[in-house]
């Protein structure tokens, strides 16, 4: 098994890192170049933004690889009672139609309707090939079956939510790479301790090495983004191995730790909704981008790109953390861990702000 997770997480590694500097060059021949045209936009100067297909190449080559191998030597069964291989199937065609889409984008700049239409094609795909939410467990209530209408629903629902998610925390630096990063290692130890199918752990392992191989030419400053094609791409996978992973789990702890481990970008997104309702008066309002994000938040009180990304790292690691506690140790030492990272923070955040303040009164006091 652990040769496995070694061989899937340095073959991504190796072709991502690889092929990053080619996807630099042929963004710039194609057209895949993000122009700060807005004060929406955190970064002042012409980037590419086509690092998303060496993530994809890596993620791939990696796991087909492994899967393939791993079928003639017989250590795992494509077509057992589960049916992976129908699954995976339908998880190759939601990635082709992911990636379309986000090949469009980066390229020709879709509209917001144009992105769903692409984004709920690959969750449908994926539904009518098995991959489903058959299940909900209430915590210390009781296991929920579900039926198929509301299964199939709930799934494309969880899908999308997600690649939306990780599509609009990508506003710095090196954020929504590091938080898929980060939430891939949390979901993938989840699945090591939780004896998940071996399929989920590879492809998590895999999207891990893959990210490591391109957080180099991402991370401040930047030398290229991951661009639409990438975010929706994370987002999909994400999503989508969240469910293989606890297909075949029914405790209530290990159904939410996906929900918590993916908690950052969700509350975002959740956020966001309420806030734009709230602003605009209308649904429309939803899909008219802001300032509003965590991460905008963030550099407006003062901190830098840089620290605000390490910040948002922090919380993420943080919540991979506490699914982690909850699933080895329980409630109680994980609720005990989460109040003291809240109270780290909390003090930290204070003394930030007060050295704020002096500053700011120091040169208020320089200039009379």
């Amino acid at each position: 098994m652990w040769g496995n997770i070694a061989i899937a997480f340095i073959l991504a590694f190796i072709i991502t890192f690889m092929t990053t500097p080619y996807t630099i060059k042929l963004a710039n021949k194609i057209g895949a170049i993000d122009v700060p045209k807005d004060k929406r936009r955190m970064h002042t100067k012409k980037m590419p933004k086509f690092g998303g297909p060496a993530v994809i190449l890596g993620l791939l080559v990696s796991m087909v690889y492994l899967i393939t191998v791993m079928s003639i030597e017989g250590s795992i069964n494509l077509f057992t009672e589960q049916e992976y291989g129908k699954k995976l199937f339908g998880v190759f065609l939601g990635i082709v139609i992911i990636t379309i889409t986000g090949i469009l984008d980066d390229t020709k700049t879709l509209k917001w309707w144009q992105q769903l239409i692409g984004q709920v094609s690959a969750a449908i795909v994926v539904v009518l090939f098995g991959v489903k939410i058959e299940h909900l467990n209430i915590p210390f209530l009781y296991k929920v079956g579900l039926s198929e209408a509301f299964s199939n629903i709930l799934t494309i629902i969880w899908i999308v939510g997600i690649i939306n998610a990780i599509n609009l925390i990508d506003g710095l630096d090196g954020l929504s790479s590091g938080i898929a990063l980060i939430s891939s290692i949390s979901l993938m130890i989840i699945f090591l301790m939780n004896d998940s199918p071996m399929i989920a752990t590879i492809i998590v392992t895999a999207m891990s090495g893959a990210l490591v191989g391109f957080l180099p030419y991402n991370f401040s400053p930047a030398k290229t983004f991951i661009g639409d094609t990438g975010s929706n791409f994370l987002g999909f996978i994400l999503a989508v191995v969240s469910i293989l992973g606890v297909a075949k789990t029914y405790t209530v702890a290990v159904i939410i730790l996906p929900v918590i481990v993916l908690g950052l970008p969700i509350f975002d997104v959740i956020f966001a909704i309420v806030r734009r309702i709230a602003k605009g008066k209308s649904i429309k309002a939803v899909f008219e981008p802001d300032k509003g994000h965590l991460h905008h938040r963030l550099v407006e009180k003062g901190f830098t790109q840089k620290q605000a990304v390490l910040i948002l790292y922090g919380l993420s690691a943080s919540l991979g953390m506490f699914a982690i506690i909850l699933l080895d140790s329980g409630i109680w030492k994980a609720l005990s861990f989460l109040l003291m990272i809240i109270a780290a923070v909390a003090i930290g955040y204070r003394n930030f702000i007060k050295e704020k303040d002096e500053e700011t009164k120091q040169i208020e006091e320089t200039k009379e």
